[in-house]
């Protein structure tokens, strides 16, 4: 793996080795997503008014496991900052043909 460098305004170099990152979050998603789906299926047996507790536990699982889909798929498009999602966004408009969005303070 080659590792990039990106210069910022002050003149200092930084190294970026965070290249292979998205893996680690597609696993924790899938091992989320597992874990939720195993909870989910085996049920709940023990006292009744714990139920919401395991509830909002397994709820929490598949929530975390969309997020942590969601910034493997970020990571692994190349999108590590608001700026670049916000070019991706005015790309997309212009393939569309969409006029470009303006900031409402104008």
């Amino acid at each position: 793996m080659a590792e990039e460098e990106e210069e910022y305004d002050q003149g200092v170099v930084v190294c970026d080795a965070s290249i292979g990152t998205h893996w680690w979050w597609a696993t924790g998603s899938a091992a989320q997503l597992g874990w939720g789906i195993f909870s989910f299926k085996r049920g709940y047996s023990g006292q009744c008014n714990l139920m919401p507790l395991r509830a909002f536990g397994v709820a929490s699982l598949f929530v975390g496991a969309g997020a942590s889909a969601s910034i493997a798929a970020l990571k692994a498009s190349g999108i590590h900052k608001v700026e670049d999602l916000m070019e991706v966004g005015a790309n997309i408009r212009n393939a569309l043909g969409v006029r470009p969005r303006r900031a409402r303070d104008e």
